[in-house]
């Protein structure tokens, strides 16, 4: 019985993203990039892991115009372009929140 060939994790990252980007099912998936479906399992779980590791809270810098009223709110401009709009009646833990969920998308 032959070894199978160890894959780098280029490889594993575009078999993820091919089997994401497909719209097959996890066995036709597999079947067509002839590895078994437990494989696919495994990097889609492995990826996920180093994923939820890798995230990490940024550094913000909030600037407030040199006059505001209390109706008018914020925007804060993430990595990736995202923005964010809020007033001013917050909860920090809920800004946390939606910064950490903006961040990992």
């Amino acid at each position: 019985m032959a070894q199978a060939s160890r894959k780098t994790q280029q490889e594993i990252e575009q078999l993820i993203s091919g089997y994401q980007q497909s719209g097959l099912s996890r066995r036709e998936y597999c079947e067509r990039q002839k590895i078994p479906v437990t494989t696919l399992d495994y990097y889609r779980q492995r990826h996920r892991k180093q994923s939820a590791h890798s995230r990490q809270l940024v550094r913000v810098e909030l600037q407030e115009p040199s006059f505001r009223q209390e109706s008018e709110g914020f925007t804060l401009v993430l990595s990736k372009g995202r923005r964010i709009e809020m007033g001013w009646g917050y909860a920090e833990q809920h800004l946390v929140r939606l910064i950490r969920t903006m961040e990992a998308v």
